[in-house]
């Protein structure tokens, strides 16, 4: 199994910087891969941020490529429901911090934002500290 950096996520899902996307996609081809946790994280923050990529193709893009068969993700189960709670309007980080929180019985912040967008998430309350 080879874990593998945001970069490679990126050439895969972008297939920019053409030499790089093949080597990335070969990797796929021949090897088990692992994706931590942060790597997505930094890999939606690259895509929406430096390529102007649009949450719906984000979210697309990994489910499919969080699909292949010999791709293993870091805690799963949490990286999904990121992903349920991204579709419906929370950013991506916080959905992530949320999801990766649901052992918790509050999640404290000041963002006034998130404690609204997460309002129907009835998993965990977001408040106000």
């Amino acid at each position: 199994m080879i874990a593998i950096d945001t970069n490679i996520v990126v050439r895969v899902l972008t297939g920019d910087a053409p030499a790089q996307a093949r080597r990335a996609v070969e990797l796929f081809e021949k090897d088990d891969i692992f994706i931590s946790k942060t790597v997505i994280l930094e890999t939606e923050w690259v895509l929406r941020h430096a390529y102007g990529i649009d949450s719906d193709r984000i979210t697309t893009g990994f489910q499919k490529l969080f699909g292949l068969p010999n791709v293993i993700i870091e805690d799963s189960w949490t990286i999904f429901q990121a992903l349920i709670w991204h579709r419906e309007g929370l950013d991506f980080a916080d959905a992530l911090h949320l999801a990766s929180s649901l052992r918790s019985s509050h999640f404290a912040t000041f963002d006034k934002g998130l404690i609204k967008k997460s309002s129907k998430i009835k998993s965990i309350e977001v408040v106000a500290p």
